[in-house]
């Protein structure tokens, strides 16, 4: 029984498990970094916290952070924006943003992976490719879900859930990318991570 539990083990090291939460609690900080909008939306920090995670922890951790976060504010721990919690606000209207996040991380985690110990070029490609598609599939997840919960289509969903926000992500994507291979690179020529 504990070999089958062994194999099915992600293997994490305590040094993955530290990174891990060290994220988890980042992005539950940066989600408390949050501003209003009428349609109910809010510019949030956590856009620019959760492709940092899959960009300097890699694909893996990376998700698993995010999925951790997740998983406490499912719970109930006010780590939502504006310090919410509970099935209600990943249920609500603006919970498909919410569960698309491990989506996010993992493709930004991807492109790092992938374009780690390549040329510059390759990695101005790959990185901001992950974090624009990652940004895309968050749109469209928000975008299907607030639509299920208030019958709005795709059309004023779009107009009030994204358009607001184009501008100020492209901003967090830029400045993720840059920060996060910077940290990662960093962090592994110091064996850190």
């Amino acid at each position: 029984m504990a070999q089958k539990a062994k194999k099915l083990s992600l293997k994490l090291k305590i040094r993955d498990i530290c990174f891990i939460s060290v994220f988890t609690a980042v992005i539950a900080v940066s989600a408390q970094v949050s501003v209003p909008l009428p349609g109910g939306v809010p510019v949030t920090m956590q856009t620019f916290a959760v492709p940092l995670a899959g960009i300097i922890l890699g694909a893996k951790r990376g998700a698993l952070a995010v999925f951790i976060y997740i998983l406490l504010g499912a719970m109930g721990v006010p780590i939502f924006s504006m310090f919410r919690g509970g099935f209600g606000v990943i249920f609500g209207a603006t919970g498909g943003f919410i569960l698309a996040f491990p989506l996010v991380a993992l493709l930004a985690g991807i492109a790092a992976d992938i374009s780690a110990n390549k040329k510059r070029v390759i990695q101005s490609v790959l990185i901001p490719a992950g974090l624009v598609l990652g940004t895309v599939i968050n749109y469209t997840g928000g975008i299907l879900m607030f639509c299920a919960i208030t019958s709005m289509n795709i059309n004023e969903a779009f107009a009030l859930c994204v358009a607001p926000f184009i501008l100020p992500d492209i901003l967090k994507i830029i400045l993720a990318g840059g920060i996060g291979v910077s940290a990662r690179t960093i962090l592994v020529r110091n064996k850190i991570l």
